[in-house]
């Protein structure tokens, strides 16, 4: 633990800005697998978790924890799934 007061300010800022990440990066996830789910069993909600896991994404892109590539490609792969 640092014992210069803007250091211990950091760590406390870094700590929180890692629990928020995982968790935005853990819910694309849940998000992408439960559609993938949804589409090798042919449920009638599939098309509704695709766009929720499409918009997770997104976030994960737009907050710069994923590269905006990476999402393109994890959502076109869905997209093609889904059709």
């Amino acid at each position: 633990m640092p014992n210069i007061k803007g250091a211990i300010k950091r760590v406390k800022q870094s700590a929180a800005a890692n629990a928020q990440n995982s968790h935005v990066k853990a819910s694309m996830r849940t998000a992408i697998r439960k559609a993938d789910a949804a589409i090798l069993a042919n449920e009638e909600n599939a098309q509704e978790l695709v766009k929720v896991a499409v918009k997770k994404v997104d976030t994960a892109a737009r907050k710069g924890l994923i590269h905006k590539n990476t999402a393109a490609r994890q959502k076109s792969r869905l997209t093609k799934k889904a059709q």
